[in-house]
């Protein structure tokens, strides 16, 4: 894990999943709170894990360039901003039109 990452577990543990985790989560709900569409994940996922890669670079003395981390960051971000879109999403349908649609799940609604 060391060599994919670089800096050890607990740089890792505290930016990438506390920092920038939260950021991406928070992310994903501002963009279903605003309606705006899905694919909108990805691109702010890739610039959240070169955000984290370069201040694992700056404080912890990383290497700067591992593509194959920045992949699994990006991706771990990405999933967590897809989770906090699709749970906020599911929310406001509910929320925003109680007569047409229920909850079925975290996740979902249906028709009523």
């Amino acid at each position: 894990m060391t060599e994919l990452f670089g800096g050890g577990s607990g740089p890792f543990v505290v930016m990438t999943l506390a920092v920038f985790g939260g950021a991406a989560f928070l992310t994903g709900q501002a963009l279903a709170q605003n309606w705006r569409p899905a694919w909108q994940i990805p691109p702010i996922a890739v610039l959240l894990a070169a955000a984290d890669r370069f201040l694992h670079y700056a404080l912890f003395g990383a290497e700067l360039a591992p593509l194959a981390g920045f992949l699994v960051v990006a991706g771990i971000l990405a999933l967590i901003a897809a989770t906090a879109y699709y749970l906020t999403r599911a929310r406001r349908m509910v929320q925003q039109y109680p007569w047409l649609y229920e909850r079925r799940g975290p996740f979902g609604w249906r028709r009523k």
